[in-house]
């Protein structure tokens, strides 16, 4: 049975700058993973690693579901590490002069041989870090 990680963050920003924000490629170079080879098309694969030189965990993943600024969902594996797939479900709900950002990851206990480091804590962790410290004070700067 699925565990999934629900992070969710509000955000001082409207539905349509937060959805520039995950997929502009300029943009999410700014507050999240340099992705060269995005594309906002399904079925796209793009592909990336942690930041720094250290060319740290190999990402790829595929689009796999597009709802102009309400949903955007993709695949998220470490083909380095293990053949398994988890999926990323990135949700915006306009709330005032607010967006509710529900971010769900799941079938994260795929990666559960993998160690700690692709935990379910780790990558709770990890999805409140990205989210409430790092996009969050780029759109509401």
């Amino acid at each position: 049975m699925s565990n999934p990680i629900i992070v969710e963050h509000k955000i001082k920003a409207s539905k349509e700058q937060i959805w520039k924000a995950l997929t502009d490629k300029t943009e999410m170079r700014s507050w999240y993973f340099d992705i060269p080879d995005f594309e906002l098309e399904s079925g796209k694969v793009f592909n990336f690693y942690e930041p720094g030189n250290e060319k740290k965990y190999y990402h790829q993943a595929e689009i796999l579901e597009i709802i102009p600024n309400e949903k955007l969902k993709h695949s998220w594996t470490y083909p380095e590490f293990s053949k398994e797939k988890t999926t990323v479900t990135w949700e915006l709900q306009q709330q005032g002069d607010e967006t509710l950002i529900k971010l769900t990851h799941d079938d994260i206990d795929n990666f559960s041989d993998l160690g700690e480091n692709f935990s379910h804590n780790a990558f709770t962790e990890g999805w409140n870090g990205i989210i409430g410290q790092s996009l969050k004070p780029y759109l509401e700067k």
